[in-house]
This record gives C-alpha cells, sequence and structure tokens, in this order.
C-alpha cells in the first residue's frame, strides 16, 4: 500500500472518543515504537470519523511542500487539524498546513493530507507512516503522493513534473522495524512500489491535458541538509533522478498494507553540483507553487478516470 481491514467503528456509548483514547494511549513508550501500536492507529482513525461522519474516502493524497492547493478544489470539505488526532505531531515545515481534508474531488470522495511528517524532524519512520496506516484503517485502497525534489538527471529543469517510477532508500529507515501489525505484510514485495495501470492512467492525463511528464527513479535521503555535489555523483551512478526527503518510507508502509501507490515529483531544482547556484527552500516552495496547478490536474484528472469500488458502510 485488501488495504482497508474493516474495523467497527463502534455504537455510541460503546467506544471512547478518539481523543479520550488519545488521553489514555498517551503514556510515554520508547521513541522506536511511537506509532506502531494499534491502539494508536484506532485512535487517529476514531477521531477523524468523529470529524468526518458519513465519509468514506478509498483514495487518499499526500501533499508536498508547496502543493496544498489541490485540496481548494474540494466540494464540501471537512478539515481536520492535525491537533485534533491523537498521535499526529504538529507539522513544522514551512509549506506544510498540518491538516487533513475530506471532501469530492472529480466525482469521488477523496482524503488529503496538508503537511507530511518527515525524520529530519526528529520523528521516527513509525510516526512518518502512521497517517498512511490510519489512512488504511479509514479504508482506504489508493495513495497518490507528491513532494518536492532535487532534479539529478542532467536534462531536468526547475519546474518538471516526473512521474515517479521506482525509488532508492537511503534514509537506512524502515516503518515495518518491530513486531508485524494486523492487516500488515511482514516481507512486502516491492518490485513494482508504484501501480503499473495508475502510472499508465497518469501518462493518458498527461497527454490529454497537455502537462509535461518526465519519468525517473526517486531517492530519498535523511535529510534536513541539502546534499553535496560528491553525494550527488554518488546518486547520480546509482541511477537516481531525483532526490528528496520524504515519500519513500510512505510507500513502504502503504505496500505492507495493500496499497496501490502513485508518485510525482515536482523538480524544483538542479541538485548541489548540477548547476553553480545555492539551494534555498525558499526556491522550492517558489517553484513549487509555480506548477502546482499542473499537478494538480494531473492528480485530478487521474482519480477522475480511477475506477473505485463503492463504500457505504
Amino acid at each position: 500500500m485488501t488495504a482497508a481491514g474493516k474495523r467497527d467503528s463502534g455504537k455510541a456509548g460503546q467506544r471512547e472518543s478518539g481523543a479520550e483514547a488519545g488521553r489514555r494511549g498517551s503514556g510515554k513508550r520508547d521513541r522506536y515504537q511511537r506509532g506502531t501500536d494499534l491502539s494508536d492507529i484506532d485512535a487517529a482513525a476514531a477521531a477523524i470519523r468523529e470529524r468526518a461522519v458519513g465519509r468514506f474516502p478509498r483514495v487518499a493524497v499526500v501533499l508536498g511542500s508547496g502543493l496544498g492547493s489541490l485540496v481548494e478544489q474540494f466540494r464540501d470539505p471537512v478539515r481536520i487539524p492535525y491537533q485534533a488526532i491523537p498521535g499526529f505531531p504538529d507539522s513544522t515545515v514551512a509549506g506544510h498546513a498540518g491538516e487533513l481534508v475530506m471532501g469530492r474531488l472529480a466525482g469521488k470522495e477523496v482524503l488529503a493530507q496538508s503537511g507530511r511528517f518527515h525524520l529530519y524532524e526528529g520523528h521516527d519512520a513509525a510516526t512518518v507512516a502512521l497517517p498512511v496506516r490510519v489512512f488504511a484503517a479509514l479504508g482506504v485502497e489508493i495513495l497518490l503522493l507528491t513532494n518536492a525534489a532535487g532534479g539529478i538527471r542532467r536534462t531536468f529543469s526547475s519546474g518538471v513534473v516526473m512521474l515517479i517510477a521506482d525509488h532508492i532508500n537511503l534514509t537506512f529507515r524502515n516503518p515495518l522495524i518491530g513486531p508485524v501489525l494486523e492487516d500488515e505484510e511482514r516481507f512486502p514485495d516491492m518490485s513494482q512500489p508504484y501501480d503499473e495501470e495508475l502510472k499508465r492512467l497518469a501518462r493518458q492525463v498527461a497527454l490529454e491535458r497537455q502537462v509535461g511528464l518526465e519519468e525517473g527513479v526517486y531517492a530519498q535521503l535523511l535529510g534536513p541538509s541539502y546534499e553535496t555535489p560528491a553525494e550527488i555523483r554518488m546518486l547520480e551512478r546509482l541511477g537516481a533522478d531525483a532526490i528528496g526527503m520524504s515519500t519513500v518510507l510512505e510507500v513502504i508502509a502503504a505496500r505492507a498494507r495493500g496499497m496501490r501507490c502513485l508518485g510525482f515529483s515536482v523538480i524544483t531544482n538542479p541538485a548541489a553540483g548540477i548547476s553553480p547556484q545555492k539551494l534555498d527552500h525558499a526556491e522550492v516552495l517558489e517553484t513549487a507553487n509555480r506548477v502546482q496547478l499542473q499537478v494538480a490536474s494531473l492528480v485530478e484528472g487521474v482519480i477522475a478516470a480511477m475506477v473505485v469500488r463503492p463504500r457505504n458502510d
């Protein structure tokens, strides 16, 4: 990441609220186990259900730096700040709003994560992947991810949109370490982390909507410092076309849950050593803002073309 192992939401008075569950389960635990307990997942899912009664999204979208405008296209949106969700830390990075937004897009119920959690903020891998596991508990089966990335491929210019064909995990972290959770594979197959049918849809939508779309391999590093020119030369030899600090751990958790994944990288700047220009997060946000309408068009088009099973339970 079926992705959505059904969990009974409980009748009124028979199950504590998400907030109560969060308080009950907020005792101090080993930081490397944070987010890996089923009570964390259930408490967060319960809090979201309380705020979005009658909403049953099958599709979730994770929005990267500066790419949060997609939610402005949602009809009848329900906004849930992270402070209202047990186990969800505050977002501390510019360009990440720190909320979940649920609404209708292209005729489908969609859940958007506007502001992700990063390893470089001090979170462990399980916390980074917690939202994905919660989405699966809510019934989400398809996960679309976007990110801002540095371009390693020499032909990439700022503003290029890259369809992620595959990835390289250089964080030396994995959200699956620890006890095997319910509805999760111990050894998920990663030979096709990004769904072939969804990639085909993305290419078709890009052609129809005249959005330039490259394709390549994305590598995730720990961050938060940008890479050195020597590191970029190493990554180039390893086969990476773009570099960033997110996405890969989320996809690993999603695939362990059986979710189908699709990813887009916005190339916001040439990586270190490719260009003499120094790297700056403000430039990342500026470029992401400039091309976010293209990314939104791609995501909306792919969602419109998807066939998802209806859910009303």
